[in-house]
């Protein structure tokens, strides 16, 4: 394979290099992790959809949360565990940008419905009085289609950006395939090349400064009421987990990407790399299904009534 843009239409991926003699436990772990992300995450979906007394917008919100963990990590472990079994790791250019498309546009929308969250806590706590009237059916559905719209959008101009680049290059030292590291390869540097991923960087640090900002004037606001201290406990705790969860990873996971260094061993960096796709699915369900009481609940009462049934059967 040349290392031609005329002729460069696959990728390899030599992430998987040096694991060819624990391939078959790395298989059953990854296997068993990602039986566990649908499990987990299948659980809060289905809850909240059954039950009507959860179509309120933070648990929609969650809802939406949970079906973008599993889309997110839908792009990445079909792929790896193919590979897995595979002695030759390979990725076309097409299944490359589409990875990288699902991959960058889960990360994203994950900020957006985190940002609608935390407005949500924000109106609910420190606005009370006109809760219902600003959180309607009519907004929380506009609002649920601009969190999956707008981040499709934004990762697909970059998609479009990464496709026009001329590639000197078809080696990728990772597992997967995403944007950055195809843009890595560009024989030279090109203006939208720079600029659109610097506003989708910029843009969602936007979010995060307006989560800041929602959850300094939510701490302010409970100090001043015993009432309004156990809401957030209840409800703003696991927010600002799973906030804390998915920033941090994403975060370690492109400051490693861009300063990590060579020597630590091709484990370590496979970790690195899939750590943003092993945690959040995984923490985000079972953090929200175990502090939000009506959930907890909800699980309780389904799982007990299937024991009765059983009971009653045998």
């Amino acid at each position: 394979m040349m290392d031609n843009i005329s002729v460069v239409t696959m990728f390899t991926l030599s992430g998987l290099s040096g694991t060819t003699n624990y391939r078959g436990i790395l298989f059953f772990v990854t296997l068993l992790c990602y039986c566990v992300i649908w499990l987990v995450n299948l659980t809060i979906i289905v809850t909240i959809i059954v039950d009507k007394n959860l179509h309120e917008p933070m648990y929609i919100f969650l809802c939406n949360l949970c079906i973008n963990g599993l889309y997110g990590t839908a792009g990445f472990y079909p792929k790896f565990l193919i590979d897995l079994l595979s002695t030759t790791h390979v990725i076309s250019y097409a299944g490359c940008l589409l990875q990288g498309f699902v991959l960058h546009s889960s990360a994203c929308a994950d900020f957006s419905f985190l940002v609608l969250m935390a407005y949500d806590r924000y109106v609910a706590i420190c606005h009370p009085l006109v809760y219902h009237s600003v959180m309607t059916k009519q907004k929380v559905c506009v609002f649920v289609f601009f969190a999956w719209l707008i981040p499709i959008n934004l990762v697909f101009i970059g998609s479009v950006t990464t496709v026009i680049l001329k590639l000197c290059g078809s080696h990728i030292p990772k597992i997967y395939c995403i944007n950055m590291l195809v843009r890595k390869l560009a024989c030279s540097a090109s203006i939208p090349h720079v600029a659109v991923p610097a506003f989708n960087y910029t843009f969602y640090s936007g979010h995060f400064i307006f989560i800041i900002w929602s959850y300094a004037n939510l701490i302010r606001t409970c100090l001043t009421s015993k009432e309004n201290r156990s809401k957030f406990m209840q409800t703003c705790v696991p927010h600002v987990f799973s906030l804390v969860v998915v920033f941090g990873s994403l975060l370690f996971d492109l400051l490693y990407m861009q300063f990590g260094s060579k020597q630590f061993s091709q484990s370590t960096d496979n970790f690195m790399a899939i750590e943003f796709l092993i945690i959040p699915p995984v923490i985000n369900p079972l953090m929200y299904g175990l502090k939000l009481t009506r959930i907890r609940n909800r699980i309780q009462h389904f799982i007990c009534g299937k024991r009765s049934v059983f009971s009653l059967k045998s």
